[in-house]
């Protein structure tokens, strides 16, 4: 009953998240909340609740948000959405950096919670 309550818990608290960063950080196209929402599935792997790879869901968000990411503007709008939101989480920095390897998936922002995303790759 307590990993249930905590796991509703987690969820109100990255719903609160992903609502305050909506209007934050639109991305031509792709918001900071449908961003959030794709990766959704990433969630209890990288915080450590979840198993030791990503789950398939997780990969396929993360394959979409590379497709999306087609220009400069978009890549650095979406590195600062995601920055904010995982500061809000206890994310795995490993966790977070083995996800090009095990969804077999090239992303061009560096995948660490101190980036700089000033500095995001030009397209």
């Amino acid at each position: 009953m307590e990993m249930k309550l905590m796991g509703c818990w987690s969820l109100i608290v990255f719903g609160l998240v992903v609502t305050v960063l909506n209007n934050a950080c639109p991305a031509n196209g792709v918001t900071c909340q449908e961003a959030l929402m794709t990766l959704m599935p990433c969630e209890s792997y990288l915080v450590g609740s979840g198993p030791g790879t990503p789950a398939v869901p997780c990969c396929a968000g993360v394959q979409t948000l590379v497709s999306e990411a087609t220009s400069t503007e978009i890549r650095r709008s979406l590195c600062e959405c995601l920055k904010k939101a995982a500061s809000g989480m206890k994310i795995d920095p490993g966790r977070l950096k083995a996800i090009p390897e095990y969804c077999k998936v090239s992303v061009p922002v560096p995948l660490d919670p101190a980036v700089d995303c000033s500095k995001v790759p030009l397209f």
